[in-house]
């Protein structure tokens, strides 16, 4: 018997597949809150958290959710790009013609941002992920392409998502003018032990599940064995139902939650 027929399930909701099953914890519904606020306001957002907190899900399924006739959404990450590329990409996600030059396509890119909020209407919002590996160069070119005929007015969202260490990158002297225009920071924070239990819960009914699979000290050893980062919830969860499934458990215990800790440990 495969683990999904075992557990009464429709899909393992602990893995990455086509079914998104977003749980709004507290902290999901505080950045959206952010996020709502900063598309209001427009100019510079951050947001940060360590890894696994659940930036990324949080953000794009935010992003999803806006309106296309009123918002010009680009998602980029800097973790695989260089500085070039990265000018390339943001052009061609603007639907420009890519030049070879990093200072063609700037002008392009800033004419173009500008096309959309005065002529268009439409709100630019660029989410810039990974910026943790952002370096200065960067940054200020970032602050030159938003500074539009020294108005004070903002014509779009930039949004820089990474890990906290990305703070201690702006706070440089250097970077001072970009911080001052950042209208909105905000650090994701671990699950709460209620938070996680709801949040494994959560998945499991997103699934279709209509038994206990996890009693209750299994749901407590996941908990404290993740320290409320989702990532590494999902993980051992994982895990727990394979190694369950092999042991022919219908019902998952402790024992079962360290053995996939172990496992989710050492891969």
């Amino acid at each position: 018997m495969d683990y999904i027929s075992r557990y009464g399930l429709d899909f393992n909701p602990f893995i990455k597949d086509t079914h998104d099953i977003i749980i709004e914890t507290e902290e999901y519904k505080e950045i959206a809150y952010r996020l709502n606020y900063l598309l209001a306001n427009k100019g510079f957002g951050v947001i940060t958290g360590g890894p696994g907190r659940g930036k990324t899900t949080a953000i794009r399924n935010w992003a999803k959710q806006l309106n296309s006739s009123l918002y010009k959404v680009v998602y980029t990450s800097l973790s695989t790009l260089t500085v070039s590329e990265f000018y390339k990409h943001l052009a061609a996600c603007l639907d420009l013609e890519v030049a070879h030059k990093k200072t063609d396509n700037f002008k392009n890119i800033q004419n173009e941002i500008s096309r959309y909020s005065v002529e268009k209407r439409i709100t630019p919002v660029i989410i810039i992920d990974e910026a943790n590996y952002i370096n200065n160069g960067i940054l200020n070119d970032l602050k030159m392409l938003f500074n539009f005929d020294m108005d004070s007015k903002d014509r779009a969202v930039m949004l820089l998502v990474g890990l906290p260490q990305l703070n201690n990158t702006l706070r440089l002297v250097a970077n001072e003018p970009l911080r001052q225009r950042i209208t909105m920071n905000y650090n994701l924070e671990t699950l709460s032990k209620e938070e996680g239990l709801n949040y494994i819960k959560g998945k499991l009914a997103g699934a279709k599940s209509t038994m206990e699979l996890f009693n209750p000290n299994a749901l407590e050893a996941v908990i404290n064995a993740s320290n409320g980062i989702p990532r590494l919830i999902n993980k051992i969860c994982n895990s727990c139902l394979i190694i369950g499934n092999s042991k022919n458990t219908n019902i998952i215990d402790a024992d079962i939650v360290m053995l996939a800790v172990n496992e989710t440990e050492l891969g």
